[in-house]
């Protein structure tokens, strides 16, 4: 098989970058063997504002501007629902917070996300008693949808390989990449978490951060926004809504815990006072970075090799900004931003 680009992994970034060399009519051929998880159980949510400190997310309309109809041209091809337009409220502590509130929706990256009107909480299962601020242009990424439709549409086409892939296998010219029977111009490793163990970009200052993720059934609850006060409260169908997330930096595993649990739940019941049963608790590792920003760019010896990774807690929205970038970088000779480029850390 000869092909343009080898993508490792499948997750938000190997589909973003994925999705460029179709519009531009290049050959790939995808590894992944599943080990990931950070994409599968993310919640999938595009917001542009810092709730915390009602601030503008990095860059975030050029990004929107970028993934949406990304994600748009995926869900018409796959025939599948994936984009859900869902408006966020941001729950008040205090007339404080809705002053700051007001002040923030003044600045002119925030003026056109941020709603001027305080909503009244009518809800008796939810307590906020100072109402919200609502968020707009915001919604929901079905990911994991997203991902099954996506595997199951390369494996149709021959050309996911579902196996690990074995960096001492790979043999590296100036002129190409062989690897077992395939032979590629260029490799991009978009492995997530997983790029700790590839040995072309593991001095890379990844931090990776395991998440946990609660799905609960709440039949009295009935909002149809997500909540953000503490956490996320995000609703799904049938009375479900999943409730995140937890921030851990040591224990590493995918493995459930008891104590992210009790976090999460602890930080629930002071936001709602309504019955409700816990379906699902779910973990993954996300891809952090110490600046928050990703990690894209080439191999300091071998020029055809690149990296798409560091996506964080906001992949849906920062992935096919920076797998643009990075296609605009190997093929057009684009410089990256340099705010992304791994030359940024002198390794």
């Amino acid at each position: 098989m000869e092909v343009d680009y080898i993508i490792v992994g499948i997750g938000i970034a190997g589909i973003s970058f994925c999705e460029q060399l179709r519009a531009n009519g290049k050959s790939f051929v995808v590894f992944d063997d599943c080990s990931q998880q950070s994409s599968s159980v993310a919640g999938g949510l595009y917001n542009p504002v810092v709730l915390k400190r009602f601030t503008s997310v990095w860059k975030s309309t050029e990004q929107l501007d970028i993934a949406l109809p990304l994600y748009a041209g995926i869900e018409k091809r796959l025939n599948l629902k994936l984009d859900y337009k869902i408006p966020v409220f941001r729950k008040f502590a205090s007339l404080e917070e809705q002053n700051d509130w007001f002040s923030a929706s003044d600045k002119p990256l925030l003026t056109r996300y941020l709603s001027t009107n305080i909503i009244k909480n009518i809800n008796k299962a939810i307590d906020a008693p100072f109402g919200f601020g609502e968020v707009l242009e915001t919604g929901r990424i079905d990911v994991n949808t997203m991902i099954k439709g996506y595997k199951a549409e390369l494996t149709e086409g021959n050309i996911l390989i579902e196996s690990t892939f074995n960096c001492e296998s790979l043999h590296i010219t100036d002129e190409a990449l062989g690897y077992k029977d395939i032979t590629a111009k260029y490799i991009v490793f978009a492995e997530g978490s997983g790029i700790r163990l590839n040995p072309f970009f593991n001095t890379l200052p990844l931090n990776p951060a395991k998440g946990e993720l609660l799905t609960i059934h709440a039949p009295n609850l009935n909002i149809d926004f997500v909540l953000k006060a503490g956490v996320f409260l995000i609703p799904l169908s049938d009375d479900l809504y999943i409730v995140g997330a937890t921030y851990e930096w040591k224990d590493l595993t995918y493995k459930t815990t008891i104590k992210a649990k009790e976090a999460l739940l602890e930080k629930l019941d002071k936001l709602i006072n309504c019955p409700y049963k816990v379906v699902q608790q779910v973990a993954g590792i996300r891809p952090t970075v110490k600046d928050r920003r990703p990690l894209v760019g080439s191999h300091t010896i071998h020029h055809n090799m690149y990296i798409l990774n560091g996506l964080g807690t906001r992949g849906v929205m920062i992935g096919p900004y920076v797998a643009k970038q990075l296609y605009g970088f190997i093929e057009e000779n684009k410089p990256l931003d340099n705010e992304i480029d791994i030359k940024r850390f002198n390794l």
